[in-house]
Order: structure tokens, then sequence, then C-alpha cells
């Protein structure tokens, strides 16, 4: 697995992880555990995706360069795509 596909892949972990610890905060809102885990979920989650973006390019339309000359968010590959443009089997 290169390093653009292990970035990708600790994006959706911690994008996981938050979405279980917000379930779990749903039904607990006092649990400062809880509240902790997804404050370093968060983190780790923005840290990793603001990684992939910055080395490899935009994940979601909102990340794409507005100031640029031209539209890039069609510029391939897609995040789930391997460079010759085919579908990532590791994903």
């Amino acid at each position: 697995m290169n390093d653009k596909m292990k970035t990708l892949k600790r994006v959706q972990m911690y994008s996981f992880c938050m979405t279980e610890a917000t379930l779990y905060l749903d039904t607990h809102p006092t649990c400062k555990q809880a509240l902790e885990y997804f404050k370093q979920m968060r983190m780790a989650y923005e840290k990793a995706y603001d990684e992939y973006v910055r080395k490899y390019g935009p994940l979601k339309a909102s990340d794409v360069d507005c100031d640029a000359q031209e539209w890039t968010w069609i510029k391939g590959p897609w995040p789930w795509m391997n460079e010759e443009g085919k579908k990532n089997v590791e994903l």
C-alpha cells in the first residue's frame, strides 16, 4: 500500500471513530471520557485530512482552490482511483 492510500485510510479511520463517538455521545452527553475521545479523534482526523489534501489534492469539491483560474476538481485521479484512473482495489 502506497503512502497516498495509507493517508486516505487514516482519514477514513478517524472519520469512523468520530462517527462512533458521536453516536455514543448522543446517548451519553455528559460522559467526559467520550467527549475527550471525540476531541482527540477530531484533531487526528483534521491533521490526516489536511495532510492528504496538501499532498494529493482535494477530497471534496469544497477543498478546491477557488482562486485558481480553472475548476481543478475534475482533474484526476479521484481520491478513490489509482494514478491510471482506475478504481483502486485497495479501498
